[in-house]
């Protein structure tokens, strides 16, 4: 399908860097990274984070894909710096492969009501096609993250969204558009 180029990428990447590991010796390990968010994302990335911030910041009706009953877990940007240290300096993770992210699923739309009502704005919403092959979930198994790492995400949905939707209406400020 269309996403198809775009996991056979990070496969190959995986791939490339297991056999560079074993051909080298290098220190390598891989992180998955599992739906990132935060203060200093691009307000036009394309992501729903940044979207939904983004249309409740300018008054729009939130684009909704499909159903919105999709989920996708959230991790903030903070508590995935933690996990990458961690993996980089922990002993033993050498050629490890750590899925780091929030499992923690959200619905799309439930999703949205949570960014309206922390931006104080009426959630309205304008429903779009479900793109081919949008996966309908999205969730991390974090087992390894946590036995290997002593891992987890600490930063709650609304208080990363809050930071995350703060960054944004400051930048409006401050440039006078949203960025």
């Amino acid at each position: 399908g269309d996403r198809a180029c775009y996991d056979e990428a990070k496969r190959f990447a995986e791939a490339i860097t297991m056999s560079y590991l074993r051909q080298h010796d290098v220190n390598a390990r891989i992180i998955r990274i599992f739906n990132t968010y935060g203060p200093r994302m691009r307000l036009n990335d394309g992501r729903v984070v940044p979207n939904f911030i983004g249309q409740a910041l300018r008054g729009e009706p939130l684009s909704i894909y499909g159903n919105g009953e999709q989920t996708r877990s959230f991790c903030f940007v903070s508590d995935l710096v933690e996990g990458i240290i961690r993996a980089m300096n922990k002993p033993g993770t050498k050629g490890e492969v750590i899925n780091l992210g929030n499992s923690e699923e959200t619905t799309i739309r439930r999703f949205g009501e949570v960014v309206c009502q922390l931006m104080g704005v009426p959630m309205t919403v304008v429903d779009r096609p479900l793109p081919p092959d949008d996966p309908t979930r999205r969730c991390p198994d974090l087992t390894k993250a946590r036995n290997l790492l002593d891992w987890g995400p600490k930063v709650g949905l609304e208080t990363g969204l809050q930071a995350t939707s703060a960054y944004f209406r400051n930048q409006l400020e401050v440039s006078g558009q949203c960025v």
